[in-house]
């Protein structure tokens, strides 16, 4: 690696240490100096590993002059040796990233003091300008806040765990909490001034985060004169990124995206800047528009749990478990045909078991606009010779139809329901659930807790695709407002029959499209490759201990190495 050329390099105090720190455009770097492990120790042996650190330039949050409560590392400094104020009394407190268990991520800080005033001041500014030349980090945020999600602590945790770290990062936030359903998405389609800002930001769950969505795409189409009705048009990128900071009961957008539903850590994320593109599942009935979707289009099974536990709000998250027994006791299977558009291969396998993370190369590639268009003259040409332009078509019997745009996974499922799949590679998983006795649901659903294979059954089938329709059994197009009737049941078979025990249902289920019922039955989705971006760098690997290389050089003549602090 070719070494950058030193800024800054100082000898400092941290604590009560005597410590040699060096900044370059990537690193800062401090070690303990041989002086002061002499001292320490009051033997000197070359072969001692001093303590050293290095922390990214692009993971410093803030740098400011140390006040007398600024740091908790200068109250503990100073309780250890009272003549280190007087001695030593200007300093200047770096706070950054550090990373704990979990994919969970804190707010660390480090204080360093000088008898000299001018070189706090030199550090201080030079590390601020190092930090704007970082022109992807957000100065201006507009915020909304639901106060009503989960169990009701969406303003306490903005307030409380988010708003100071926006404000050490001089981070202008506008906020706005909202006083009905769809308030954020009404503001966002009409009425905000979207040029004053450098992203939207939503405190709550999953069904604020689908407002903001909502509010944000169709505003971007409007202003580009789009017709989102329109099941083949082409839609325009946001050009706003968007934060998630978790408050709701559920929560599994940003799980899949950042790994923990941790108000803070999504807040560091925000701070500096961080982006990861998200597909866009456009849905349609005919040429009229329903709804956006990024994580889980489901019909059958998860649609029916959806549309019982509309029925017992009252009981909280709680009802999500209710309505899952019923749910699963029921075991009814829906009649219809679904046709997709197969990904090409090097979009990957559902089944490949390679996991969407931090800097995926599978996600990195977005298809140009000269490659879309010579998809569709190729859709067009096999059209013209098979009719189908190279669609798949099945038909059949169903207890579940799922397509995960994401892994969808979440605490209760680690893995999520398909651990392949990919946040940003324009495709979506179709996974098919065909007719099945109740005990082999049973163990399909229970491989989504751990680790196995949950598409290894002989009734399951897994295709990603790019586009897909599905027709319920009758060909008339149907809507909810006309399926007034339950599906008649037949009585709870046996639940270890070995055969297929399920109740045909003369009705239709219904879909659920990110926790919202859709209205009808007969839809058509497309996914739209990168139409957002969220403040997010997806889920990073394991933590492990990370070495830097000193770029600086701090221990001439020998070049040291120095270890990111975890």
């Amino acid at each position: 690696m070719e070494t950058q050329a030193r800024l800054l390099s100082a000898i400092l105090f941290d604590k009560h240490r005597q410590v040699e720190v060096a900044l370059n455009r990537s690193v800062l770097a401090w070690k303990e100096t041989e002086r002061s492990r002499k001292g320490t120790s009051g033997i000197s042996n070359s072969a001692e590993t001093a303590h050293s650190h290095a922390i990214q330039v692009c993971e410093i949050v803030a740098v400011h002059k140390t006040k007398d409560d600024d740091s908790k590392e200068t109250r503990k400094s100073q309780k250890k040796t009272k003549q280190h104020p007087q001695l030593y009394p200007h300093a200047f407190t770096v706070f950054y990233i550090s990373r704990t268990r979990q994919h969970q991520w804190r707010c660390d800080d480090v204080t360093f003091h000088s008898a000299n005033q001018g070189l706090c001041e030199q550090w201080i500014q030079v590390i601020n300008e190092q930090l704007s030349l970082l022109t992807n980090r957000p100065k201006s945020l507009l915020v909304y806040i639901n106060p009503y999600g989960g169990k009701r602590r969406g303003r306490r945790i903005y307030e409380q765990k988010v708003a100071p770290l926006f404000r050490r990062a001089c981070i202008l936030a506008d906020v706005i909490v909202t006083e009905r359903a769809n308030h954020a998405r009404d503001h966002l389609k009409t009425e905000a001034n979207l040029d004053k800002y450098d992203g939207v930001v939503c405190v709550g769950g999953d069904g604020m985060f689908s407002e903001i969505l909502h509010g944000l795409i169709t505003r971007t189409q409007t202003d580009n004169k789009v017709d989102h009705n329109q099941p083949d048009a082409e839609l325009v990128p946001c050009s706003l990124h968007i934060g998630i900071i978790p408050a709701g009961s559920t929560d599994c957008i940003c799980f899949a995206t950042v790994g923990t539903n941790d108000p803070v850590t999504s807040a560091l994320h925000i701070i500096v800047g961080d982006s990861q593109p998200m597909d866009v599942c456009s849905v349609h009935h005919n040429d009229s528009f329903l709804r956006y979707s990024v994580s889980l289009l489901g019909y059958g099974f998860y649609g029916d749990i959806l549309t019982d536990s509309e029925k017992k709000r009252w009981l909280g998250p709680a009802r999500y478990d209710l309505s899952g027994v019923k749910t699963f006791l029921s075991h009814n299977y829906y009649e219809g045909r679904i046709s997709f558009l197969p990904a090409k291969n090097n979009n990957g396998d559902p089944r490949d078991k390679l996991q969407c993370l931090s800097g995926c190369r599978i996600c990195q590639h977005k298809p140009s606009s000269t490659d879309t268009q010579w998809e569709m003259s190729e859709e067009k040409e096999k059209s013209d010779k098979d009719g189908m332009g190279g669609w798949s078509v099945i038909t059949g019997k169903f207890i579940a139809i799922n397509a995960a745009s994401m892994s969808c996974a979440c605490p209760r499922s680690p893995q999520g329901l398909s651990p392949s799949a990919h946040l940003a590679d324009g495709t979506t998983d179709l996974i098919l659930v065909r007719k099945c006795s109740r005990l082999n649901f049973l163990r399909h659903l229970l491989r989504h807790t751990n680790k196995e294979d949950q598409f290894d059954h002989s009734f399951v089938e897994v295709h990603r695709v790019r586009k897909f329709r599905f027709q319920p059994r009758q060909h008339e197009l149907v809507s909810l407002e006309d399926l007034s009737q339950s599906p008649k049941k037949t009585g709870f078979s046996p639940i270890c029959s070995a055969q297929t025990t399920c109740n045909h249902s003369t009705s239709h289920s219904s879909w659920t499209c990110d926790g919202e019922i859709l209205p009808n039955v007969a839809i058509q989705v497309s996914v739209q490759c990168q139409l957002i971006r969220l403040f997010a760098r997806g889920i990073e690997e394991q933590q492990q201990k990370c070495v830097l290389e000193d770029p600086c050089t701090l221990s001439a003549p020998e070049q040291s190495t120095y270890q990111s602090v975890d």
